[in-house]
């Protein structure tokens, strides 16, 4: 594939990523990023051409633990909510400083179930709260891929394409 043809599908794909409707636990949502990825991705240029990919990185990585903390910490005979919901603030910082609001808008009901100290509730969020990390890991995964082609192949990220 031709490096603006690259450039073309990162722009749509991208774009994707902020408009996409699906279902989940809570409704119909749109988008599973919002404009605070955009300002990521504005930092991002020829000094720092890995800047995104280590932000999300790093996210992955949090995230990851923070879910595998959480599973952990539900299972529990006696369920610690301050604990619980320390870890669910904790990932609804991480997802919010990305711009992975699908995940943040879990963490929001998530909190209110701990909240609660409702059991059920927060099991119900803790698997909807995986099953979106792991469609937001994946679409970033692709993102990252395709951006790594473009430069592989000599061409830059068209940041500035991205009017929304």
């Amino acid at each position: 594939m031709e490096v603006v043809q690259m450039q073309r599908a990162w722009v749509e794909y991208t774009k994707s990523l902020f408009r996409e409707f699906s279902y989940s636990f809570f409704g119909w949502m749109k988008g599973f990023l919002d404009a605070q990825f955009q300002q990521l991705q504005l930092l991002q240029d020829e000094s720092n051409p890995d800047f995104v990919a280590e932000v999300v990185s790093l996210f992955f990585e949090d995230s990851e633990r923070l879910l595998s903390d959480l599973t952990f910490a539900l299972e529990q005979q006696s369920i610690d909510f301050k604990k619980v919901d320390a870890h669910v603030h904790q990932l609804k910082g991480s997802s919010s400083s990305l711009g992975a609001q699908r995940v943040k808008n879990d963490c929001i009901a998530f909190r209110s179930f701990c909240e609660e100290q409702n059991i059920e509730g927060c099991q119900r969020c803790l698997q909807q709260v995986k099953q979106d990390y792991c469609l937001v890991k994946s679409k970033l995964e692709a993102l990252i891929r395709l951006e790594q082609q473009i430069v592989a192949a000599g061409g830059s990220i068209p940041v500035e394409e991205l009017s929304f």
